[in-house]
């Protein structure tokens, strides 16, 4: 039991939770009002706001304002928080970007009636665009500043 208090009451931890879970929901609010809302779509990775950034960067602050901007702990959270956000923006990015072009080449084995080179189509919401990431960014800081005024 003691363990879970120390986890619900740790400010950094409810911070980056609370900015993942707000996020994730402000996700799917987004998806709904573009008409791409799926069930499976509330873990997914991709899209808007960027649950990544959200939770990294509310990592990141929260951490600051909890131990201070000296100390390691805060250098440590700041370039995971970098690492994060640019696998984000490129490296996933480029992967959904890649993802898109080998489905087009998979409807069209489907068309001219070939078996495809894989049985399902690829995700291809798997990286962030700058906005994405900016909008992640801004629920992070939101989420640490509103959890570490409000836990004691």
């Amino acid at each position: 039991m003691g363990i879970l208090i120390d986890l619900i009451t740790n400010k950094i931890f409810v911070s980056a939770a609370a900015a993942w879970f707000a996020a994730q929901l402000a996700k799917n609010v987004v998806d709904q009002f573009r008409g791409r809302f799926a069930r499976d779509s509330i873990f997914a990775s991709g899209g808007m706001p960027s649950a990544h950034t959200a939770t990294v960067v509310s990592l990141a602050a929260s951490t600051g304002i909890v131990c201070g901007l000296g100390g390691f702990e805060f250098a440590m959270a700041v370039f995971f928080a970098i690492v994060v956000i640019y696998d984000s923006v490129g490296v996933r990015y480029e992967t959904g970007q890649a993802a898109k072009a080998l489905n087009k080449i998979r409807k069209i084995e489907i068309d001219r009636g070939e078996e495809p080179l894989y049985e399902k189509p690829m995700l291809e919401r798997t990286g962030h665009t700058i906005p994405e990431v900016i909008a992640g960014g801004m629920v992070g800081i939101i989420c640490a500043v509103g959890v570490c005024a409000l836990l004691p």
